[in-house]
């Protein structure tokens, strides 16, 4: 008579583990490029990077003790779509990009045309 004995296997390594994200040193040229201009402005004072699962995170902040005012978020990118950028403020999706060129166009400022005043 044979027996059959089962072997235990850790779940973890069959799982599908998150993934870091990172940004590019090109990326994080152009967040901080846009950064700088912003504080010279005096409109930001601080800034933070962060990593979680899947995502990378740049946070610009008008007070050091309070909520970011905007949040760039790079996602990872999965086997049918290319990495995705997102410009939020607070819950509220602002712009949401292929490329983070185009994302950091939303704080590109706009020129308005302007009516001149007769009399």
């Amino acid at each position: 008579m044979s027996r059959k004995s089962a072997t235990v296997l850790a779940f973890g390594d069959y799982r599908t583990k998150p993934r870091t994200v990172y940004f590019t040193r090109f990326e994080l040229n152009q967040l901080l490029g846009l950064y700088s201009r912003h504080v010279a402005r005096g409109v930001w004072r601080d800034y933070a990077i962060d990593h979680r699962d899947g995502m990378a995170l740049f946070s610009v902040f008008r007070h050091t003790h309070e909520a970011p005012a905007y949040r760039i978020v790079k996602t990872a990118p999965a086997p049918a779509r290319p990495a995705e950028f997102t410009v939020q403020s607070g819950r509220q999706k602002l712009r949401v990009s292929a490329s983070l060129a185009e994302a950091l166009d939303f704080f590109r400022t706009r020129l308005s045309l302007v009516g001149a005043e007769t009399g």
